[in-house]
């Protein structure tokens, strides 16, 4: 059976990994978080004091880019690979509203995005892939069979992420991650080095009224016509 490379891009909070984790446990596929890997570059830019509310040491950080590194390793138990920074398992600690707020300032970094995406296309090499980000259809895997980009209202998207970190027993409130979805999505649809855009080919899912069975489905039917 022939196997193709899935790209899902989108706005923050618009449940890509969610919707990638499924669609990857489904067809056997491996998944691929590349948000996740922008955020491991953040923790390590904010455990060396590189990056703050105020200020963003660019030079220092693409410096100690060499030191960065990042691999997945699949935990069983809870079904998904987890993020690791130089052999240290930093799953938990990089899904803060803290890294939230650093990490599209970190992405801005041209030399960031070549790194990773560097890593990215090698992961993706054999396709049978499902790959979620900003820029997957765009710059990583521009030939992907299969584009999706997601959308929703940023209020809705900010009530999905205040719900989440509420459930991981973190002190926040709606107010400050509406403000930090609405932040992020200027940051990164205004940024010079591969800013978040629609693919021409991709397949828009506006999934504010959906519920993840239901974006499942549609999804999945979709993959099956490119299989």
């Amino acid at each position: 059976m022939k196997k193709i490379t899935i790209a899902i891009d989108g706005f923050s909070s618009t449940g890509k990994s969610t919707l990638a984790k499924q669609l990857a446990a489904a067809l056997g596929y491996v998944y691929v978080d590349t948000g996740a890997m922008y955020r491991a570059v953040a923790y390590f830019a904010m455990q060396h004091n590189l990056v703050s509310e105020t200020h963003l040491d660019k030079s220092g950080l693409v410096a100690q880019l060499p030191n960065i590194n990042l691999r997945f390793q699949f935990n069983p138990t809870l079904g998904f690979a987890e993020m690791y920074l130089n052999n240290e398992n930093i799953e938990n600690q990089i899904r803060t509203i803290e890294v939230s707020r650093m990490v599209s300032k970190v992405a801005e970094i041209s030399e960031v995005r070549a790194k990773l995406v560097e890593q990215q296309q090698a992961m993706g090499k054999d396709k049978g892939i499902v790959m979620d980000g900003r820029d997957i259809g765009t710059v990583v895997f521009p030939d992907a069979e299969l584009k999706l980009f997601m959308t929703a209202s940023s209020k809705t998207r900010a009530q999905r992420r205040f719900d989440e970190l509420v459930e991981k027993g973190q002190h926040i409130t709606f107010e400050d991650v509406l403000q930090n979805v609405e932040e992020r999505d200027y940051i990164d649809t205004h940024r010079e080095d591969s800013p978040l855009v629609k693919a021409d080919d991709a397949i828009e899912i506006d999934n504010s009224s959906l519920t993840k069975k239901e974006q499942f489905e549609l999804v999945l039917n979709l993959v099956k016509e490119k299989l």
